[in-house]
């Protein structure tokens, strides 16, 4: 399992540059890095599975998170793409897109003052279970979490990009807890 997840809230042009690149470091470059070790030994025993860690983020533009949510895109596009190369070859790739979890992640970025900070939050359990079970099932991806998750998934799948990103601003605009 390949579960790398750091984020900044606030806005992209008031955040500092270097926390920015170490977000994509950590989200993108590590997942790669360790994507390219265990599939090479996974490859070599001609079986396995791979769960990476992606998000709902990656389908919406992240206002007030946009680095966050264009590096989980990055993982979301990579994991789907490598487990396109890897069909037929006893090795399955599942993708886990969890929503809102109850961890310190909210905290860590900085956005305690933000809705979707204060807000109710998926039981991690709960989600490492559904993705376990999809990753096990051989799916290719799992939104995971609870009846208000899954149905912020389906509605970025219809949604135009503008109202998907207008939908994360009133979720992630820093101060606006209160609101």
């Amino acid at each position: 399992m390949l579960n790398a997840g750091v984020g900044q809230g606030g806005a992209f042009v008031d955040n500092d540059l270097r926390d920015e690149l170490d977000i994509i470091a950590l989200n993108c470059t590590s997942t790669i890095h360790l994507a390219k070790r265990a599939l090479a030994d996974l490859r070599s025993r001609g079986t396995g599975r791979l769960l990476v860690t992606s998000s709902i983020a990656a389908t919406m533009p992240g206002s007030f998170q946009a680095v966050y949510n264009a590096s989980k895109s990055f993982v979301q596009s990579f994991a789907l793409a490598v487990r396109n190369e890897l069909k037929d070859t006893g090795i399955t790739v599942t993708t886990l897109m969890p929503g809102p979890t109850d961890t310190e992640f909210f905290e860590r970025a900085d956005m305690l003052d933000t809705p979707v900070g204060q807000g109710d939050k998926d039981d991690p359990a709960d989600v490492a279970r559904e993705g376990y079970e999809a990753l096990m099932a051989g799916k290719a991806k799992v939104v995971a979490g609870s009846l208000k998750t899954k149905a912020q998934a389906a509605a970025a799948a219809v949604l135009p990009d503008s109202t998907k990103a207008q939908m994360h601003r009133k979720m992630a605009e820093p101060g606006s807890a209160d609101d």
